[in-house]
């Protein structure tokens, strides 16, 4: 059986402590403890969600620079950074020194990101539309750029005055990481987007929301979502070679579940309810949206439920939600049950 590669989600929230305001050191010190814990455990990838103007965490690179120095092998990854609020070449630089931090084991998704609590949130960080564009084109045009960046293609044009320009070819963003290229994923809320990734050579990131409803169980629709996806990155004749944007490998899918491991009294307090969880659809910025459920049992329970999820059969990632406002110590019991699952279902190998 193929391995199949397991990491956390961390939504980032900023833990609540019994009579405390919530602390921002307290969530990032655990987050940093938390890829530790995973890596320990056999995890293969720590993933932060990003979020602006909220108590989560939202400058993602100090913090993926941070657990790369606790840790040796286990993946960084995002998901996904939004990039209405970048500078592409700015954040080219930041992923390009944070990769080289690592070792070459950042994972980065990004998109246009999901909906934000500040209505100017762009606006104060110094980003506008020009009229009769969507945050939709300007996100992807940024991806597109923040891929040039960091593919190290010619960008700047040097300047014959300047003792520091040394040619006469277009200068690179600097630092320049070789390999960074093939780790970016898109994040996918519709099919749509989905072959629209595919098409572009980018990796694919899917969560637990699609922003569509045909009816069917979640995990069919976007098991189809994974399959139109292979089938545009092939039409665009990428395959395992160079894509249009520079990167080289196998295209990959990642997928985002709701998964606990009940083992004592504690989890089933806090988990207990959702064994009889199932799928949930309504309306999410006016269009159809349908979320998948969360997995909740023993071991044996949730590996066959993984199992009979035809999404997570067809994803080369899967990416739990972690509930990081309970501290270190519990989610890194959490991790163990789910190297467990893992075994069961023979991924880990």
């Amino acid at each position: 059986m193929t391995r199949k590669h397991l990491g956390f989600l961390n939504f980032g929230h900023w833990i609540h402590r019994p009579g405390a305001e919530p602390d921002a050191r307290q969530a990032l010190d655990d987050v940093v403890a938390m890829a530790v814990a995973a890596e320990d455990a056999g995890l293969d990838g720590a993933w932060l969600r990003v979020h602006h103007f909220q108590r989560m965490f939202s400058s993602p690179f100090p913090i993926l620079a941070a657990m790369a120095a606790r840790t040796e092998r286990i993946s960084l990854g995002t998901g996904v950074i939004d990039l209405r609020y970048e500078n592409p070449l700015y954040m080219a630089e930041a992923a390009a020194t944070t990769d080289l931090i690592s070792g070459g084991r950042l994972e980065l998704g990004v998109s246009r990101g999901s909906p934000e609590a500040a209505a100017d949130g762009q606006e104060q960080f110094g980003y506008t539309l020009t009229e009769g564009r969507s945050w939709s084109e300007e996100a992807w045009e940024r991806g597109l750029r923040f891929m040039a960046g960091i593919s190290g293609a010619g960008i700047a044009t040097p300047d014959p005055t300047s003792g520091w320009a040394h040619t006469t070819a277009p200068l690179r963003v600097e630092p320049h990481s070789p390999t960074l290229a093939q780790r970016i994923w898109w994040g996918c809320g519709t099919t749509v987007t989905a072959e629209r990734a595919g098409a572009a050579g980018y990796d694919m990131l899917s969560s637990t929301l699609l922003l569509q409803d045909d009816g069917r169980p979640f995990h069919v629709q976007q098991a189809d979502q994974i399959a139109r996806y292979h089938e545009a990155y092939a039409a665009a004749g990428h395959h395992d070679g160079v894509t249009s944007l520079g990167a080289t490998g196998a295209p990959r899918t990642a997928v985002t579940r709701s998964a606990f491991v009940i083992q004592d009294a504690q989890d089933e307090l806090y988990f207990g309810r959702e064994r009889s969880s199932r799928d949930s659809s309504g309306r999410l910025d006016g269009a159809a949206a349908r979320s998948g459920p969360t997995y909740a049992g023993s071991a044996e329970e949730v590996a066959e439920k993984l199992a009979a999820d035809s999404a997570v059969q067809a994803a080369d990632w899967v990416l739990f939600a972690n509930p990081n406002q309970l501290g270190a110590e519990y989610n890194a019991k959490l991790f163990a049950g789910w190297a467990q699952v893992w075994r069961l279902l023979g991924w880990d190998r």
